[in-house]
């Protein structure tokens, strides 16, 4: 491997998908409900690089304290789980991951700054919660139950609201002057998605992340009653859509994104039947992967078809 294939394995690159199309998803109902006849690049650029680097920067948190709890170590690795490897094969050295960590976390924080003072002050507290996430998602969340959590709020739906806020925010408006009620509620979706993603993930580390001190969901509540609240949130995710153009607070477009419904549904079944085995389970992840990111771009495209 070279240098190039070696980084983009460590920052997991693959997964960084996630946070492009929901930026998307920011930046197109800006583009529908922007008071300015025109659209800033500019800031959408700003906006999407801030974010990739937030993304990047979470990751590189993880994989270094997964290395030092040598979870890494104990983990069966998967395209989709158990880390890049990248340490534990010593392609990387600690030292420079964390450095390249506490970078990308300053690119994203400067980004964050300049959009507080040009567009709105909610830019400082959405920022402070993402990078609060990023810093203690590993060491911290994970160890209280509360990682799914924070990864859907912090690295879903915040993502979401802080691209339209970035876009279209004043400082001298108020929050509800800026943000219209089908932005607040279409946010919901991909921050469940993103819960889902990690959630579902975390099935074949379970006994490594026990013995690395996690706890997370899967670990205090079990596969089974895990896999259910996979199922859950996946039936949730897909009703709020299904609900938002029949109450009419979005257009009928929307139901583009139920596309990846019947994907849900058949990977909620293999987790629910072959939760506890790894090898049938691993369907499922790459549906999981799928069905969230297939979801998120819809989502997009359908505001996008609008403007």
């Amino acid at each position: 491997m070279n240098k190039l294939q070696i980084w983009l394995a460590q920052t997991r690159a693959n997964f960084l998908l996630l946070a492009v199309f929901l930026v998307a998803i920011g930046l197109a109902y800006a583009a529908k409900y922007s008071p300015e006849p025109s659209f800033n690049w500019w800031h959408a650029s700003l906006i999407m690089l801030g974010t990739i680097s937030a993304h990047v920067s979470v990751n590189l948190f993880n994989e270094l304290s997964d290395h030092h709890t040598k979870i890494d170590f104990l983990t069966r690795r998967t395209p989709f789980s158990g880390g890049s490897g990248m340490l534990t094969e010593g392609q990387t050295k600690p030292a420079q991951v964390k450095f390249a960590a506490l970078l990308t976390l300053l690119v994203a924080a400067g980004i964050g700054v300049y959009f507080t003072f040009t567009a709105h002050w909610s830019i400082a507290l959405i920022s402070v919660v993402g990078a609060l996430t990023i810093v203690f998602y590993t060491s911290r969340l994970s160890k209280i139950v509360m990682g799914e959590l924070f990864a859907g709020i912090a690295l879903g739906s915040l993502v979401v609201l802080g691209a339209y806020i970035a876009m279209n925010g004043t400082p001298a408006a108020s929050i509800p002057e800026i943000v219209p009620l089908e932005v607040w509620l279409i946010a919901i979706p991909p921050g469940i998605l993103t819960s889902l993603l990690l959630l579902l993930n975390e099935f074949p580390d379970v006994e490594a992340d026990k013995a690395g001190g996690r706890k997370h969901l899967v670990i205090k509540y079990g596969k089974k009653a895990s896999a259910r609240l996979y199922t859950a949130g996946m039936l949730a995710t897909f009703a709020i859509i299904l609900l938002l153009p029949l109450v009419g607070v979005s257009s009928f477009w929307l139901y583009l994104a139920l596309l990846p419904l019947p994907i849900a549904l058949k990977a909620s079944q293999i987790a629910i039947r072959h939760g506890e085995d790894p090898v049938k389970l691993m369907p499922a992840l790459g549906m999981n992967v799928i069905v969230v990111l297939a979801t998120d771009l819809l989502i997009a495209i359908a505001v996008i078809i609008q403007i």
